[in-house]
C-alpha cells in the first residue's frame, strides 16, 4: 500500500519527513510522465509567453522616451517623427502581445486537455487493473474523491495557475530588468525590498502547504460520505439513521467550512502585507526620484517609467499568490492520485504465462494456507480435489472459508502458501484472459450495468450475436420475460437493473455465465436474496447452466444443494464432512442436522 493511507483505511496528513519526501518525489515522477508526450508543445507555449510578456514590458520605457524626448522635439522643433515612431512601436507591441497571449490561450488549452485525458486514462485504467484486495479496502468514494474533485484541482492549477506562475514572474523579472536599465536607482530600491517580500512569500508558502492539503482530505471525507450514504439509501432509510447521518455530515461540512476559514485567514494577512511593501516601496522611488527631479538629475519622464516598473512589478504579485493557492490544493490532488497509480495488483500477471487453450475444469486446492492482510489464517493448509464437470455444493456458517475458496477459485486473490491449480497450470501461471475465459463468478448481487439487456448478457463475450444472445437467454429460461419488456433485448435496464426484479436480474446474470460458457462456474449465495417464486425460476435455469462444466455452489439455503453431485461442509477453514447430499442427509452428521431443521422450517 501507499504512504497516502494508514492501516484504517483513512487518509493521513501527519507524515514523516521520508515519507514527505517519497510522496514528493512520486509526484513529480507522475508530473513528469504526463509532461513527457506534450512536451514539445509546452516549450513552444512557453517561447511565446516569454515574447509577449517582453513586449508588455515595453510600454514604461516608450512613455519615458515620448515624454523626454519626443515631446521636447515636437515643442522645439516641430518634429513629429519621434512621436509617431512613439506610437507605431507602442501600437504595433501592443497588438502583437495581444495576439500571442490569445495564441498561448489556446496552445495552453490544448496541452492541458492532453495532459487531462492521459491522466483520467491512467486512473480508471489502473483502477480496473488492482485486484479485488484493494476495491474491499479503498472505499467508492474515494476512488469518485480522486476522479472529480481532485483532478479538478490539477486542471485548474494547468488551467489558470501556471499561466499566473509564468507570466508573473517573467513580468515580474523582465520589469525589474528594465527598471534597471531605465534608472538603476530605483531598481536597487525594488531589489532592497525583494527582501521582506521574500519573507511574506515563505511564510505564506510554507502556512498554505498544511492548510489545502488538509482542506483535500476533508474535501475527500465529504464525498466519501455522501458517496455511501446515497449508495446505502435503503440502509439508511430502514434503519432511520437520518438524524445521525445529518449530524455527522454537518460536522464533517464544519470541519470543512473551517480549513477554507484558515485559508481565507492566510490570504487576509498576505495580501494586505503585499500592499503594504508595494506602497512604501513605490513611496521611496517616487520620493528619491522626486529629489533627483528636482535637482535636474533625473528627467521626468524616466521618473515615470520608473514609477509605473515598480507599480506594474507588485501587480503579477497577487497573481503568483493564486496560483500558490491554486499549486497547495493540486500538490495535496497530485499526492492522492500518485499513491492511487503506485499501487500495485496484489494478483499480478505472470512474466510468462501458461498456455491453457480449453480448460477441462479440473481444480486443485494444494496444502492452500490463505488470510486477509494481517487477520487470522481462514484456510489453514486446505487440500481439496475436484474433478471436472462436478458439482460441489459448500455450506457450513458465517467465516467457515466458503466464499474464501470461491474468490481463491476466480483469483481474486492468492494464497500464502500452497497452490491452486486448473488442469494442473498453478492458476498464478495462467492470463488474466484465460483465467477470465475458463472461470465465472455469480454473485448474489447480479450486478447490471447501465445499457441494453443484450450487453449485459454479452459483457463476458462482447462478440457475441444477437442470435447467441437469444440463445444464452433461452437456455437459461429469461428469453420469456426479456421479450415482454418495453424494447425487449434492447430495453434499457437503468441503473444497477432497476427496471427488472431480483430474479429477473439473477436470470440476466445466469444468461450472461451461460454465454461466456466457462470451463469453471462459481455461484456465490447466487439465489439468497430471492424470494419462493424467484428461486424456483432461478433453479430451473440452473440445471441448464451448470451441465457438462465444473460448478461450486455456496448456499445457505438447502434447496440449491440438491442439484450438487457433492456437498462439502465447512467449520474453521477445513471440511468436516464430503460426499452426495442423498448420503450425508441420510446420516448422522452436520449436514443431516441442517437438512432436517430446513425441513421443519417449510412445514
Amino acid at each position: 500500500m501507499s504512504a497516502v493511507t494508514g492501516t484504517s483505511g483513512e487518509e493521513r496528513t501527519d507524515y514523516t519527513h521520508a515519507e514527505s519526501s517519497h510522496i514528493r518525489r512520486r509526484s513529480l515522477r507522475l508530473l513528469g510522465a504526463l509532461i513527457g508526450p506534450v512536451r514539445g508543445r509546452l516549450v513552444l507555449a512557453a517561447v511565446v509567453l516569454v515574447v509577449s510578456t517582453g513586449m508588455q514590458v515595453l510600454g514604461p520605457a516608450l512613455i519615458a522616451y515620448g515624454i523626454d524626448s519626443a515631446l521636447p522635439a515636437v515643442l522645439d522643433a516641430a518634429d513629429w517623427l519621434p512621436t509617431v515612431g512613439v506610437f507605431a512601436v507602442y501600437l504595433v507591441s501592443a497588438v502583437v502581445a495581444a495576439a500571442l497571449m490569445g495564441w498561448y490561450a489556446v496552445a495552453a488549452a490544448h496541452v492541458t486537455q492532453a495532459i487531462m485525458i492521459d491522466l483520467r486514462t491512467r486512473i480508471f485504467r489502473h483502477t480496473q487493473r488492482l485486484s479485488l484486495e484493494f476495491h474491499e479496502s479503498y472505499t467508492s468514494g474515494r476512488i469518485i474523491s480522486r476522479q472529480t474533485s481532485d483532478l479538478d484541482a490539477i486542471r485548474e492549477l494547468l488551467d489558470s495557475g501556471l499561466k499566473e506562475l509564468v507570466s508573473g514572474v517573467m513580468y515580474g523579472g523582465f520589469t525589474l530588468i528594465a527598471l534597471l536599465l531605465v534608472d538603476w536607482q530605483s531598481g536597487v530600491v525594488l531589489v532592497a525590498m525583494g527582501v521582506p517580500l521574500g519573507m511574506l512569500m515563505r511564510w505564506f508558502h510554507r502556512r498554505s502547504q498544511a492548510t489545502y492539503r488538509a482542506s483535500r482530505v476533508v474535501s475527500a471525507q465529504v464525498i466519501v460520505m455522501f458517496v455511501e450514504r446515497m449508495t446505502g439509501i435503503r440502509a439508511v432509510n430502514a434503519f432511520r439513521t437520518e438524524e445521525r447521518d445529518d449530524a455527522e455530515f454537518g460536522e464533517l461540512s464544519g470541519r470543512y467550512r473551517d480549513v477554507n476559514m484558515r485559508s481565507m485567514r492566510l490570504f487576509g494577512t498576505f495580501e494586505p502585507g503585499l500592499m503594504a511593501i508595494s506602497a512604501i516601496t513605490l513611496a521611496v522611488v517616487l520620493a528619491w526620484g522626486g529629489a533627483r527631479v528636482a535637482a535636474g538629475g533625473l528627467e521626468v519622464g524616466v521618473l515615470l517609467a520608473a514609477v509605473l516598473y515598480v507599480r506594474n512589478f507588485f501587480s503579477p504579485l497577487q497573481e503568483v499568490a493564486m496560483f500558490l493557492n491554486q499549486y497547495q490544493s493540486a500538490a495535496a490532488a497530485l499526492e492522492k492520485v500518485s499513491g492511487v497509480l503506485e499501487e500495485e495488483p496484489s494478483v499480478p500477471e505472470p512474466a510468462h504465462p501458461a498456455a491453457l487453450p480449453r480448460a477441462s475444469g479440473h481444480l486443485l486446492f494444494d496444502e492452500v494456507v490463505f488470510g486477509y492482510g494481517e487477520g487470522k489464517t481462514i484456510l489453514p493448509r486446505f487440500t481439496l480435489d475436484i474433478p471436472a464437470g462436478q458439482t460441489v455444493a459448500l455450506v457450513g456458517t458465517t467465516g467457515a472459508g466458503k466464499s474464501t475458496l470461491a474468490k481463491l477459485t476466480a483469483r481474486f486473490y492468492d494464497p500464502i502458501a500452497g497452490r491452486v491449480s486448473l488442469d494442473g497450470v498453478d492458476l498464478r501461471e495462467l492470463s488474466g484472459a484465460d483465467l477470465r475465459r475458463a472461470v465465472v463468478m455469480v454473485t448474489q448481487e447480479a450486478y447490471l450495468f447501465s445499457g441494453t439487456v443484450a450487453d449485459n448478457i454479452a459483457l463476458g463475450r462482447p462478440d457475441a450475436t444477437h442470435e447467441h444472445i437469444q440463445d444464452a437467454a433461452r437456455a437459461v429460461g429469461a428469453d420469456a420475460f426479456i421479450r415482454a419488456l418495453p424494447d425487449g433485448y434492447d430495453t434499457d435496464v437503468n441503473k444497477r437493473g432497476g427496471r427488472v426484479s431480483a430474479g429477473q436480474r439473477q436470470l440476466i446474470s445466469f444468461a450472461r455465465a451461460f454465454l461466456a460458457d466457462p470451463a469453471v462456474l462459481i455461484l456465490d449465495e447466487a439465489t439468497a436474496s430471492l424470494d419462493i417464486p424467484g428461486e424456483r425460476m432461478v433453479q430451473q435455469a440452473l440445471q441448464t447452466l451448470l451441465a457438462d462444466r465444473t460448478a461450486i455452489i455456496i448456499a445457505h439455503r438447502l434447496s440449491t444443494v440438491a442439484i450438487a453431485d457433492r456437498v462439502l461442509v465447512m467449520e474453521h477453514g477445513e471440511v468436516v464432512e464430503d460426499d452426495a447430499p442423498a448420503a450425508l442427509i441420510a446420516g448422522t452428521g452436520r449436514f443431516a442436522r441442517l437438512h432436517s431443521a430446513w425441513r421443519q422450517s417449510l412445514v
